[in-house]
Protein backbone atom coordinates (compact mmCIF):
# COMPACT_ATOMS: atom_id res chain seq x y z
CA UNK A 1 0.00 0.00 0.00
CA UNK A 2 0.64 3.45 -0.61
CA UNK A 3 2.53 5.40 2.33
CA UNK A 4 0.80 8.75 3.38
CA UNK A 5 3.75 11.14 1.50
CA UNK A 6 3.30 8.77 -1.53
CA UNK A 7 -0.59 9.93 -1.50
CA UNK A 8 -0.09 13.52 -1.06
CA UNK A 9 2.33 13.98 -3.33
CA UNK A 10 1.02 11.53 -5.85
CA UNK A 11 -3.06 13.87 -5.93
CA UNK A 12 -0.36 17.24 -5.83
CA UNK A 13 1.16 16.58 -9.13
CA UNK A 14 -1.63 14.78 -10.54
CA UNK A 15 -4.58 17.54 -9.52
CA UNK A 16 -5.14 19.86 -12.78
CA UNK A 17 -6.84 22.79 -13.08
CA UNK A 18 -9.53 21.33 -15.53
CA UNK A 19 -10.54 18.73 -12.42
CA UNK A 20 -11.84 22.08 -10.84
CA UNK A 21 -15.33 22.48 -11.04
CA UNK A 22 -16.71 26.33 -11.74
CA UNK A 23 -17.76 27.07 -7.94
CA UNK A 24 -14.58 25.70 -6.26
CA UNK A 25 -12.59 28.15 -8.51
CA UNK A 26 -14.43 31.18 -7.60
CA UNK A 27 -14.44 29.88 -4.21
CA UNK A 28 -10.62 29.88 -4.40
CA UNK A 29 -10.68 33.45 -5.98
CA UNK A 30 -12.38 34.47 -3.36
CA UNK A 31 -10.26 33.33 -0.59
CA UNK A 32 -6.82 34.53 -2.32
CA UNK A 33 -8.99 38.12 -2.34
CA UNK A 34 -9.71 37.99 1.18
CA UNK A 35 -6.10 36.65 2.33
CA UNK A 36 -4.48 39.44 0.02
CA UNK A 37 -6.76 42.05 1.98
CA UNK A 38 -5.71 40.52 5.31
CA UNK A 39 -1.58 41.44 4.25
CA UNK A 40 -2.72 44.63 3.42
CA UNK A 41 -4.24 45.10 6.66
CA UNK A 42 -1.36 43.15 8.60
CA UNK A 43 0.99 45.49 6.24
CA UNK A 44 1.67 47.86 9.62
CA UNK A 45 2.35 45.85 12.29
CA UNK A 46 5.51 45.36 14.26
CA UNK A 47 5.80 41.62 13.19
CA UNK A 48 5.47 42.61 10.06
CA UNK A 49 8.04 45.50 9.91
CA UNK A 50 10.33 42.80 11.79
CA UNK A 51 9.76 40.38 9.56
CA UNK A 52 10.84 42.86 6.17
CA UNK A 53 13.43 44.10 7.86
CA UNK A 54 14.87 40.48 8.30
CA UNK A 55 14.22 39.74 4.49
CA UNK A 56 16.08 43.09 3.36
CA UNK A 57 19.17 41.70 4.54
CA UNK A 58 19.31 39.28 2.03
CA UNK A 59 19.24 39.12 -2.00
CA UNK A 60 18.95 36.65 -4.34
CA UNK A 61 19.43 35.19 -7.76
CA UNK A 62 15.80 34.19 -7.78
CA UNK A 63 14.23 37.43 -6.34
CA UNK A 64 10.94 36.95 -4.77
CA UNK A 65 8.31 40.23 -3.71
CA UNK A 66 7.56 41.61 -0.50
CA UNK A 67 3.75 42.48 -0.79
CA UNK A 68 2.99 46.24 -0.10
CA UNK A 69 6.67 47.20 -0.04
CA UNK A 70 7.79 45.70 -3.45
CA UNK A 71 11.30 45.10 -2.20
CA UNK A 72 12.81 42.02 -3.26
CA UNK A 73 14.25 39.04 -1.30
CA UNK A 74 15.45 35.15 -1.17
CA UNK A 75 12.13 32.60 -1.77
CA UNK A 76 12.15 31.65 1.80
CA UNK A 77 11.92 35.19 3.46
CA UNK A 78 9.50 36.62 1.13
CA UNK A 79 7.31 33.32 2.26
CA UNK A 80 7.74 34.28 5.37
CA UNK A 81 7.27 38.19 5.36
CA UNK A 82 4.37 37.83 3.26
CA UNK A 83 2.80 34.79 5.59
CA UNK A 84 3.06 37.07 8.37
CA UNK A 85 1.24 40.01 6.95
CA UNK A 86 -1.36 37.72 6.12
CA UNK A 87 -1.95 35.85 9.37
CA UNK A 88 -1.25 39.20 12.29
CA UNK A 89 -5.08 40.66 12.27
CA UNK A 90 -6.40 37.18 12.53
CA UNK A 91 -8.64 38.28 9.76
CA UNK A 92 -7.92 35.17 7.40
CA UNK A 93 -10.41 32.59 6.79
CA UNK A 94 -10.30 29.33 8.77
CA UNK A 95 -11.14 25.63 9.17
CA UNK A 96 -12.50 23.23 12.42
CA UNK A 97 -12.46 19.38 12.85
CA UNK A 98 -10.19 17.57 15.01
CA UNK A 99 -7.35 20.27 14.25
CA UNK A 100 -8.43 23.39 12.96
CA UNK A 101 -6.11 26.01 12.06
CA UNK A 102 -6.02 28.71 8.36
CA UNK A 103 -5.37 27.22 5.43
CA UNK A 104 -5.12 30.83 4.13
CA UNK A 105 -1.87 30.77 5.83
CA UNK A 106 -0.57 28.57 3.08
CA UNK A 107 -1.28 30.81 0.05
CA UNK A 108 1.76 32.36 1.17
CA UNK A 109 3.40 29.47 0.31
CA UNK A 110 1.95 29.53 -3.21
CA UNK A 111 2.66 33.42 -3.65
CA UNK A 112 6.47 33.27 -3.66
CA UNK A 113 7.06 30.18 -5.89
CA UNK A 114 4.74 30.88 -8.33
CA UNK A 115 5.95 34.29 -9.03
CA UNK A 116 9.66 33.07 -9.19
CA UNK A 117 8.37 29.94 -11.17
CA UNK A 118 6.52 32.97 -13.75
CA UNK A 119 3.53 30.19 -13.33
CA UNK A 120 0.26 30.71 -15.02
CA UNK A 121 -2.80 31.95 -12.49
CA UNK A 122 -4.33 28.57 -13.18
CA UNK A 123 -1.92 27.11 -11.28
CA UNK A 124 -1.46 29.43 -8.70
CA UNK A 125 -5.72 28.15 -8.03
CA UNK A 126 -5.18 24.89 -8.21
CA UNK A 127 -2.06 24.53 -5.60
CA UNK A 128 -4.32 27.06 -3.53
CA UNK A 129 -6.98 24.50 -3.84
CA UNK A 130 -4.07 21.65 -3.27
CA UNK A 131 -3.29 23.96 0.19
CA UNK A 132 -6.41 23.70 1.11
CA UNK A 133 -7.56 19.90 0.71
CA UNK A 134 -4.22 18.86 2.17
CA UNK A 135 -5.14 20.91 5.36
CA UNK A 136 -8.48 20.04 5.55
CA UNK A 137 -7.75 16.47 5.08
CA UNK A 138 -5.26 16.04 7.71
CA UNK A 139 -7.11 18.04 9.84
CA UNK A 140 -9.59 15.94 9.83
CA UNK A 141 -7.91 13.00 10.27
CA UNK A 142 -6.21 13.81 13.78
CA UNK A 143 -5.73 16.61 16.76
CA UNK A 144 -2.32 17.92 17.77
CA UNK A 145 -2.62 20.46 20.57
CA UNK A 146 -3.77 17.90 22.81
CA UNK A 147 -0.86 16.20 22.43
CA UNK A 148 1.48 19.68 22.38
CA UNK A 149 1.19 20.32 18.98
CA UNK A 150 0.41 23.54 17.51
CA UNK A 151 -1.67 23.05 13.82
CA UNK A 152 0.91 24.54 12.14
CA UNK A 153 2.44 21.51 12.02
CA UNK A 154 -0.18 20.12 9.48
CA UNK A 155 0.63 23.81 7.66
CA UNK A 156 4.00 23.20 6.95
CA UNK A 157 2.59 19.79 4.97
CA UNK A 158 -0.18 21.90 2.98
CA UNK A 159 2.56 24.78 2.30
CA UNK A 160 4.89 21.99 1.00
CA UNK A 161 2.54 20.69 -1.47
CA UNK A 162 1.47 23.85 -2.54
CA UNK A 163 4.84 25.22 -2.80
CA UNK A 164 6.08 21.96 -5.05
CA UNK A 165 2.48 22.41 -7.17
CA UNK A 166 3.72 26.36 -7.95
CA UNK A 167 7.22 25.54 -8.55
CA UNK A 168 6.15 22.52 -10.99
CA UNK A 169 8.00 19.96 -9.35
CA UNK A 170 7.45 16.30 -9.75
CA UNK A 171 6.15 13.56 -7.15
CA UNK A 172 9.44 12.21 -6.48
CA UNK A 173 10.64 16.18 -5.30
CA UNK A 174 7.44 16.45 -3.58
CA UNK A 175 7.77 13.33 -1.62
CA UNK A 176 11.23 14.29 -0.31
CA UNK A 177 9.65 18.05 0.30
CA UNK A 178 7.28 16.26 2.15
CA UNK A 179 9.80 14.20 4.22
CA UNK A 180 12.44 17.46 4.53
CA UNK A 181 9.51 19.68 5.83
CA UNK A 182 7.47 17.36 8.31
CA UNK A 183 11.08 15.87 10.06
CA UNK A 184 12.34 20.01 10.57
CA UNK A 185 8.98 21.81 11.62
CA UNK A 186 6.95 20.32 14.61
CA UNK A 187 5.52 23.30 16.20
CA UNK A 188 4.40 23.64 19.76
CA UNK A 189 1.36 23.98 20.62
CA UNK A 190 2.92 26.71 23.48
CA UNK A 191 2.49 29.07 20.82
CA UNK A 192 -1.29 29.39 21.79
CA UNK A 193 -1.55 29.29 25.57
CA UNK A 194 -1.20 31.81 28.76
CA UNK A 195 -0.06 34.99 27.37
CA UNK A 196 0.34 34.99 23.66
CA UNK A 197 3.71 37.03 21.63
CA UNK A 198 3.87 38.13 18.71
CA UNK A 199 4.79 34.92 17.86
CA UNK A 200 1.40 33.86 17.50
CA UNK A 201 1.29 35.68 14.14
CA UNK A 202 4.24 34.07 13.05
CA UNK A 203 4.09 30.68 12.99
CA UNK A 204 2.09 29.34 10.68
CA UNK A 205 4.57 32.14 7.99
CA UNK A 206 7.57 30.24 9.63
CA UNK A 207 5.99 26.79 9.03
CA UNK A 208 5.48 27.91 5.34
CA UNK A 209 8.97 29.52 4.93
CA UNK A 210 10.37 25.78 6.44
CA UNK A 211 7.76 24.00 3.83
CA UNK A 212 9.02 26.46 0.84
CA UNK A 213 12.50 25.97 1.97
CA UNK A 214 12.58 22.23 2.00
CA UNK A 215 10.91 22.43 -1.26
CA UNK A 216 14.13 24.20 -2.63
CA UNK A 217 16.28 21.57 -1.33
CA UNK A 218 13.96 18.65 -2.81
CA UNK A 219 14.35 20.41 -6.07
CA UNK A 220 18.27 20.51 -6.20
CA UNK A 221 17.82 16.22 -5.11
CA UNK A 222 18.03 16.39 -1.43
CA UNK A 223 16.18 13.49 0.36
CA UNK A 224 14.43 13.26 3.27
CA UNK A 225 13.98 10.90 6.10
CA UNK A 226 11.49 8.08 5.41
CA UNK A 227 9.08 6.87 5.80
CA UNK A 228 8.07 10.12 7.24
CA UNK A 229 4.55 8.79 8.73
CA UNK A 230 4.93 5.87 9.31
CA UNK A 231 8.30 5.16 10.53
CA UNK A 232 9.87 3.63 14.14
CA UNK A 233 10.64 7.69 14.41
CA UNK A 234 8.11 9.12 12.20
CA UNK A 235 5.16 11.44 12.73
CA UNK A 236 2.33 8.86 13.77
CA UNK A 237 4.29 7.71 17.25
CA UNK A 238 6.14 11.02 17.90
CA UNK A 239 3.03 13.35 17.34
CA UNK A 240 -0.41 11.63 16.91
CA UNK A 241 0.36 8.85 18.95
CA UNK A 242 -1.46 6.44 16.52
CA UNK A 243 -1.65 6.31 12.58
CA UNK A 244 -4.66 7.47 10.80
CA UNK A 245 -6.26 7.14 7.13
CA UNK A 246 -6.58 10.25 5.02
CA UNK A 247 -10.03 10.07 3.69
CA UNK A 248 -10.12 10.39 -0.23
CA UNK A 249 -8.85 13.51 -1.70
CA UNK A 250 -11.33 16.13 -3.97
CA UNK A 251 -11.88 15.63 -7.51
CA UNK A 252 -14.32 13.59 -9.62
CA UNK A 253 -17.11 13.21 -7.16
CA UNK A 254 -15.77 14.25 -4.31
CA UNK A 255 -16.35 17.45 -2.93
CA UNK A 256 -13.58 19.64 -2.41
CA UNK A 257 -12.50 20.83 1.39
CA UNK A 258 -12.04 24.45 0.26
CA UNK A 259 -15.52 25.08 -0.18
CA UNK A 260 -16.09 24.11 3.46
CA UNK A 261 -13.82 26.62 4.93
CA UNK A 262 -15.33 30.20 6.69
CA UNK A 263 -14.67 33.69 6.20
CA UNK A 264 -13.80 35.35 9.40
CA UNK A 265 -16.53 38.66 9.72
CA UNK A 266 -14.55 39.83 13.05
CA UNK A 267 -10.54 40.15 13.78
CA UNK A 268 -10.58 37.31 16.34
CA UNK A 269 -10.02 33.29 16.85
CA UNK A 270 -12.71 31.71 14.84
CA UNK A 271 -13.83 29.89 17.34
CA UNK A 272 -15.36 33.19 18.64
CA UNK A 273 -17.11 34.27 15.72
CA UNK A 274 -20.71 32.81 16.86
CA UNK A 275 -19.97 34.60 20.66
CA UNK A 276 -19.25 37.41 19.23
CA UNK A 277 -22.31 37.65 16.52
CA UNK A 278 -24.49 36.45 19.66
CA UNK A 279 -23.22 38.78 21.94
CA UNK A 280 -24.37 41.65 18.83
CA UNK A 281 -27.40 40.49 18.87
CA UNK A 282 -28.35 40.87 22.43
CA UNK A 283 -26.88 44.02 22.46
CA UNK A 284 -29.46 44.90 20.54
CA UNK A 285 -32.13 43.84 23.32
CA UNK A 286 -30.38 45.34 25.74
CA UNK A 287 -31.64 48.77 27.30
CA UNK A 288 -28.30 49.35 28.96
CA UNK A 289 -25.38 48.05 28.43
CA UNK A 290 -24.24 49.32 32.14
CA UNK A 291 -27.13 47.50 33.53
CA UNK A 292 -25.20 44.03 32.78
CA UNK A 293 -24.88 42.50 35.87
CA UNK A 294 -23.05 38.57 34.21
CA UNK A 295 -23.05 37.58 30.69
CA UNK A 296 -23.46 33.56 30.48
CA UNK A 297 -21.96 31.93 27.25
CA UNK A 298 -22.36 28.04 26.79
CA UNK A 299 -20.42 26.81 23.85
CA UNK A 300 -18.16 23.71 22.49
CA UNK A 301 -15.58 22.53 24.58
CA UNK A 302 -12.81 22.85 22.07
CA UNK A 303 -13.57 26.63 21.67
CA UNK A 304 -13.57 27.43 25.91
CA UNK A 305 -10.02 25.66 25.83
CA UNK A 306 -9.18 27.64 23.05
CA UNK A 307 -10.41 31.12 23.51
CA UNK A 308 -11.37 30.73 27.49
CA UNK A 309 -9.10 27.65 28.66
CA UNK A 310 -6.59 30.04 30.78
CA UNK A 311 -6.72 32.85 33.34
CA UNK A 312 -4.56 34.97 30.78
CA UNK A 313 -7.92 35.39 28.75
CA UNK A 314 -9.78 37.57 31.52
CA UNK A 315 -7.18 39.83 31.91
CA UNK A 316 -4.91 40.26 28.42
CA UNK A 317 -1.95 42.46 28.32
CA UNK A 318 -1.48 41.66 24.34
CA UNK A 319 -3.10 42.17 21.24
CA UNK A 320 -2.29 38.15 20.44
CA UNK A 321 -4.15 36.87 23.72
CA UNK A 322 -6.86 39.38 23.53
CA UNK A 323 -8.41 38.59 20.13
CA UNK A 324 -7.58 34.90 21.06
CA UNK A 325 -9.88 36.00 24.43
CA UNK A 326 -13.89 35.19 24.33
CA UNK A 327 -14.30 37.26 27.79
CA UNK A 328 -12.82 40.08 26.07
CA UNK A 329 -14.09 40.23 22.72
CA UNK A 330 -17.55 39.37 23.67
CA UNK A 331 -17.02 42.18 26.13
CA UNK A 332 -16.20 44.29 23.54
CA UNK A 333 -19.02 43.61 21.39
CA UNK A 334 -21.46 44.23 24.35
CA UNK A 335 -19.74 48.16 25.28
CA UNK A 336 -19.02 49.13 21.62
CA UNK A 337 -21.28 47.26 19.07
CA UNK A 338 -18.75 45.89 16.76
CA UNK A 339 -15.28 44.40 16.83
CA UNK A 340 -12.48 46.38 14.72
CA UNK A 341 -8.83 45.96 14.69
CA UNK A 342 -8.37 48.62 17.01
CA UNK A 343 -10.43 47.56 20.14
CA UNK A 344 -6.63 45.36 20.42
CA UNK A 345 -4.60 48.73 21.43
CA UNK A 346 -3.30 49.13 24.72
CA UNK A 347 -6.32 51.97 25.11
CA UNK A 348 -8.49 49.19 25.08
CA UNK A 349 -6.60 46.82 26.90
CA UNK A 350 -6.28 48.99 29.89
CA UNK A 351 -9.83 50.33 30.08
CA UNK A 352 -11.19 49.78 33.43
CA UNK A 353 -14.79 49.60 32.83
CA UNK A 354 -14.17 47.24 29.60
CA UNK A 355 -11.74 44.95 32.27
CA UNK A 356 -14.70 44.85 34.51
CA UNK A 357 -17.45 44.01 31.81
CA UNK A 358 -15.07 41.03 31.03
CA UNK A 359 -14.90 39.79 34.62
CA UNK A 360 -18.74 39.78 34.37
CA UNK A 361 -18.68 36.87 31.57
CA UNK A 362 -18.96 33.29 32.57
CA UNK A 363 -17.96 30.79 30.32
CA UNK A 364 -19.24 26.71 30.28
CA UNK A 365 -19.78 24.03 27.96
CA UNK A 366 -22.40 23.17 25.88
CA UNK A 367 -23.26 19.44 25.08
CA UNK A 368 -25.40 20.33 21.93
CA UNK A 369 -22.79 22.23 20.71
CA UNK A 370 -20.02 19.31 21.39
CA UNK A 371 -22.63 17.13 19.72
CA UNK A 372 -22.76 19.11 16.49
CA UNK A 373 -19.02 19.81 15.91
CA UNK A 374 -17.70 20.06 13.56
CA UNK A 375 -20.63 21.25 11.74
CA UNK A 376 -21.12 23.94 13.57
CA UNK A 377 -19.95 26.17 16.48
CA UNK A 378 -23.06 26.73 18.26
CA UNK A 379 -22.98 29.33 21.05
CA UNK A 380 -26.03 30.42 23.64
CA UNK A 381 -25.06 33.75 24.90
CA UNK A 382 -27.49 35.25 28.10
CA UNK A 383 -27.18 38.52 29.11
CA UNK A 384 -28.16 38.83 33.16
CA UNK A 385 -29.04 42.46 34.33
CA UNK A 386 -28.84 43.74 37.83
CA UNK A 387 -32.85 43.68 37.90
CA UNK A 388 -32.76 40.21 36.77
CA UNK A 389 -33.88 40.37 33.13
CA UNK A 390 -32.34 38.14 30.99
CA UNK A 391 -31.84 39.23 26.96
CA UNK A 392 -30.35 35.86 25.10
CA UNK A 393 -29.35 35.06 21.61
CA UNK A 394 -28.43 31.20 20.11
CA UNK A 395 -25.85 31.41 17.04
CA UNK A 396 -24.75 28.10 15.56
CA UNK A 397 -23.44 29.60 11.61
CA UNK A 398 -22.00 33.16 11.81
CA UNK A 399 -21.95 35.48 9.11
CA UNK A 400 -19.18 34.09 6.95
CA UNK A 401 -19.47 30.63 8.01
CA UNK A 402 -19.47 28.23 4.99
CA UNK A 403 -23.25 27.75 5.67
CA UNK A 404 -23.92 30.95 6.18
CA UNK A 405 -21.58 32.66 3.53
CA UNK A 406 -20.86 36.25 2.95
CA UNK A 407 -21.98 37.26 -0.45
CA UNK A 408 -18.97 38.34 -2.72
CA UNK A 409 -19.63 42.08 -2.61
CA UNK A 410 -19.73 41.42 1.27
Amino acid sequence: MATIAERLSSYATSLRYQDLPAEVVHQAKRLIIDTLGCALGGYTSEPSKIARDLAATVTSTQPATILGSGQTTSLDLATFANGVMIRYLDFNDGYTSKESGHPSDSIAAVLSPAEVAHASGRRVITATVLAYEAFCRLGDAATLKYRGFDHVTIGCMASVLAACRALGLSAEQTQQALNLGIVSNLALNQTRVGTLSMWKGCAYANASRNAVFATMLAARGLTGPAPIFEGEGGYFKGVTGEPFELEPFGGGDRPFKIMECSIKRFPLGQYSQTVVQAALEVREQLPDVDDIAEVNIRTLQKAVDIMAGDPEKWHPTTRETADHSMPYTTAVALMYGSVHQHHFDDQYLRNPQLLDLVRRVKVGVSEEANRRVPEAMLCHLEAVTRSGQRYSAEVAYHKGHFKNPLSDQE
